[in-house]
């Protein structure tokens, strides 16, 4: 393993030269700076050294960082943004070797293949990383509300954190990490159906103002109270999935159009509970809520409002609720290659056209005909 090995002449070697490599641009010449020419690892000033190591790979970062006390020093405290993904065996050790040097990580990857990481390695990560911002445990299945209970202590200033296929969670520990992390933007809560629940939503509403995007794809235990909560709780809402929330009516959608004026994307999959009154409520938001808003914008005004709608398996719209609300919305595309209106499934909703087919058919009205 990269962090425990003893780092041996040759790997140093091969380091210093792909590190060299990359700072002369691939010539195969020495760096030169200020007149000299460096041809050796120790002479590199720490300066360059940060410079360079941002553009290396990360495994080759971690290899230099143990080349002498120097390098550690610049490196740990240096580098901000760190993946071991590539890691396909041992993270946890890794993690825990290099969680304590690496002090200023702002962003952390840690999605994995094969479950490897453990609540200690995540307990390390939140006793040192007190800068991090942006952390990916996605499909750590060994995982359990240890690790939660930790961060919501240790890293008080997240703003992104995907934990999408994390089984193990309670919606008790989320609601105890958002009562910490209340600067969260972004959240992927993604197959966390255990986590994912309304008890969770009314502790993010509660609590996350701030937030901007939320995936709950797949927790069938969101029902209409947690979705309204949220609507309430945190108006900078942009990108909401919902697919699979089997549970939810119109009642949460109508809440988020009147409450969520900024909301871009919304992911309504398999919610056959989802009827016309919530297309209906889209469409009307945008004159009804911020009719200031949209005159204050006037050349924005397309790019505003929803720009991707999922309902698919929604069987129980009708044509003439879904083409009011491709009206209202110019961003809404059904046309082949721009499907941000995606309907498969709704067979009934085949006539239902974006302003791409209007515009077509009236291109095609315009031109004269020649007789034959």
């Amino acid at each position: 393993m990269i962090a425990e090995a003893k780092v041996g002449s040759e790997d140093l070697n091969l380091c210093f030269e792909k590190l060299m490599m990359v700072a002369a641009g691939n010539s195969g010449e020495g760096v030169k700076m200020e007149g000299m020419v460096i041809t050796e690892w120790k002479d590199i000033p720490m300066e360059l050294l940060l410079r360079i190591v941002s553009l290396v790979d990360d495994r080759t970062a971690i290899v230099a960082s143990g080349v002498c006390s120097g390098w550690r020093d610049a490196i740990c405290l240096g580098l901000t943004q760190l993946c071991l993904s590539w890691c396909r065996k041992n993270m946890n050790n890794l993690v825990l070797s290099l969680a304590p040097k690496f002090t200023k990580l702002q962003t952390l990857i840690l999605r994995q293949e094969n479950p490897q990481l453990e609540d200690n390695a995540v307990e390390t990560i939140a006793n040192f990383c007190h800068d991090l911002q942006d952390l990916d445990l996605s499909k750590s299945f060994k995982l359990s509300d240890r690790s939660l209970y930790a961060l919501a202590h240790g890293c008080p200033n997240l703003t992104k954190l995907n934990i999408s296929g994390c089984l193990s969670f309670s919606d008790e520990a989320v609601e105890y990490l958002t009562n910490f992390c209340r600067k969260l933007k972004i959240l992927n809560l993604c197959g966390c159906v255990k986590a994912a629940t309304d008890r969770a939503l009314q502790a993010i509403g509660r609590n996350c103002n701030m937030l901007q995007s939320l995936n709950l794809g797949w927790c069938e235990n969101v029902g209409d109270l947690g979705v309204m909560s949220l609507a309430y709780g945190c108006p900078d809402l942009r990108c909401l999935d919902l697919c699979g929330c089997v549970l939810i009516t119109d009642d949460s959608v109508i809440a988020l159009a009147n409450e969520c004026l900024h909301l871009r994307s919304l992911g309504l999959y398999y919610c056959r509970n989802i009827t016309d009154r919530a297309m209906y409520s889209l469409a009307h938001s945008r004159v009804k809520n911020k009719p200031s808003m949209w005159q204050s914008m006037k050349g924005r005004y397309d790019e505003e409002g929803l720009r991707s709608l999922n309902i698919s398996q929604c069987t129980a719209l009708t044509p003439s609720a879904v083409q009011a609300l491709c009206d209202t919305f110019p961003a809404l595309h059904t046309c082949s290659g721009r499907h941000s209106l995606v309907m498969s499934g709704c067979l009934n909703l085949t006539s239902v056209h974006c302003v791409c087919a209007v515009q077509a058919h009236c291109t095609m009205n315009s031109i004269p005909h020649t007789a034959h």
